[in-house]
């Protein structure tokens, strides 16, 4: 399922990066990769923050709907 759909505070695993290269390595670089762990923390008028690899940051709705997570 896309990331934006997952329920906040519950523990995902990153399945699938999508987008265009530059997209890809920009989330790479944040540190969203497979087989990553991901947290939504809260959601603000469909953008998200998100905790993953002790940080938090905050993505918008387009870019959740690109990283495809499962429950872990």
């Amino acid at each position: 399922m896309p990331l934006l759909l997952a329920n906040v505070g519950e523990k995902n695993l990153i399945k699938k990066v999508g987008g265009s290269p530059e997209i890809k390595k920009h989330l790479e670089n944040l540190g969203f990769v497979v087989g990553g762990n991901i947290t939504v923390i809260t959601t603000m008028a469909g953008n998200l923050i998100v905790n993953i690899k002790e940080a938090r940051i905050a993505i918008s709705r387009e870019m959740a709907q690109k990283i495809i997570v499962t429950n872990s």
